[in-house]
């Protein structure tokens, strides 16, 4: 039998554990396999590939033996697998492991067996940009793909795999990126009229239980800026009084946003759900948050088609939830409030993030600028001259 176990680097905080499977010390085999004692290292921080190795020793016929020459060419398969496990032992999001996870097992790894590559020295800038060409997204969807392969091949030079990166010298995507959509008040009161007709199934009372839930699910995001996910998953204990705690600061000091009365009143007195759960307002606490967001998302679906909201020139408008969080950042900067603090309220880890998706919307840099062009106009000739005056008011001005 063989035992995987880690010999944990002195900065790795879980070196008392010899068989934590997340960081990525060295991982080392221990045991007998076909009666021949083995002890080495396997010259990788992955269990999963720790795994592997460890069976093709209890295959081999002189497990003594390396199973993996140092010189032996790397397989796509084998970087994509440490890759992946490298992501996990940073503590990435469950979101962002799920998004990579989708990306290079069922789609990069599927490319390469129908195209035939096996060895990640066959990645060359040749065979990324026809992978590229396979992908059928939007603009903004293929940059972020491109990013997470420039990501992995990064990743493959610092583990020696490679010399250079075959995405230096791909062309970049070319993103036109709409501003920033929200609901105007007008448009968010139909939102909240339209909660009063709702009802999820044709047996449902309209205006029951689920329409109230889903209107103070509504008033809820646009007036603390939450994204839906936050949204669902709030907990009843951040809302103190009329305060919502959005989160705590680097500093450990917590960030509220006040809520208008009623919102709070509603949140105080919502009905349950199908599957209350007394810890929170909108969320059961059973599965995952994404799947509670995807019936979440179903229902503003049917919201959304029920209010009917259309553009200036009468065609519909398309709608998402985080347009009511769009709609809180607009309109705290439409009313002056400074980018930094509206930064602050929406828990963006800089202002730049801020300013790349609402700068358009900042009232004092739109004030600013109309004073600028008014100042110019004066300088470019746009103000008309004084009027000059006649023979006569010369004449009675000299003798004056």
């Amino acid at each position: 039998m063989l035992t995987l176990y880690r010999r944990h680097l002195k900065a790795c905080t879980k070196k008392a554990d010899r068989f934590y499977k997340r960081c990525t010390c060295p991982m080392w085999v221990e045991g007998t396999a076909n009666g021949t004692y083995v002890r080495r290292s396997l010259k990788t921080g992955s269990w999963e590939r720790a795994v592997d190795l460890s069976r093709v020793i209890e295959d081999s016929e002189n497990p003594a033996a390396t199973p993996e020459r140092k010189d032996e060419p790397v397989t796509i398969v084998q970087a994509v697998t440490e890759y992946l496990a490298d992501a996990k032992a940073r503590e990435l999001s469950d979101a962002t492991i799920y998004k990579l996870d989708i990306f290079f097992r069922k789609q990069f790894l599927a490319w390469c067996k129908s195209e035939g590559y096996k060895l990640l020295r066959e990645m060359d800038l040749r065979a990324v940009q026809s992978f590229r060409t396979s992908w059928t997204d939007g603009a903004l969807a293929k940059k972020k793909k491109q990013e997470r392969m420039t990501g992995f091949f990064w990743f493959c030079i610092r583990a020696g795999w490679m010399t250079s990166n075959p995405t230096n010298n791909l062309g970049r995507i070319s993103v036109t990126q709409a501003p920033t959509d929200y609901f105007t008040r007008e448009e968010y009161d139909k939102l909240v009229d339209a909660t009063y007709l709702y009802r999820e199934n044709r047996g449902e009372t309209i205006g029951g239980a689920n329409s109230t839930r889903i209107r103070t699910l509504i008033m809820l995001m646009r007036w603390s800026g939450l994204r839906i996910r936050d949204a669902i998953t709030l907990e009843r204990t951040r809302l103190i009084n009329d305060n919502l705690l959005l989160y705590q600061a680097k500093t450990g000091t917590p960030v509220y946003v006040p809520l208008p009365p009623q919102v709070s009143e509603a949140l105080r007195t919502i009905p349950d759900g199908v599957k209350p759960n007394p810890r929170y307002f909108f969320w059961s606490g059973n599965g995952l948050p994404k799947s509670a967001v995807a019936d979440w998302q179903r229902s503003f679906r049917r919201l959304f088609k029920l209010a009917g909201l259309e553009k200036p020139d009468g065609s519909t408008k398309r709608c998402f939830p985080h347009m009511l969080r769009d709609t809180f950042a607009v309109e705290m900067l439409l009313a002056g409030v400074p980018i930094d603090q509206v930064s602050m309220l929406l828990g963006h880890s800089s202002v730049k993030i801020t300013e790349k998706h609402y700068s358009p919307w900042v009232k004092a840099r739109q004030d600013q600028l109309a004073a600028s062009v008014r100042n110019a106009w004066s300088t470019l000739g746009a103000v008309p001259p004084r009027k000059a005056k006649s023979p006569k008011a010369k004449v009675l001005a000299f003798q004056a």
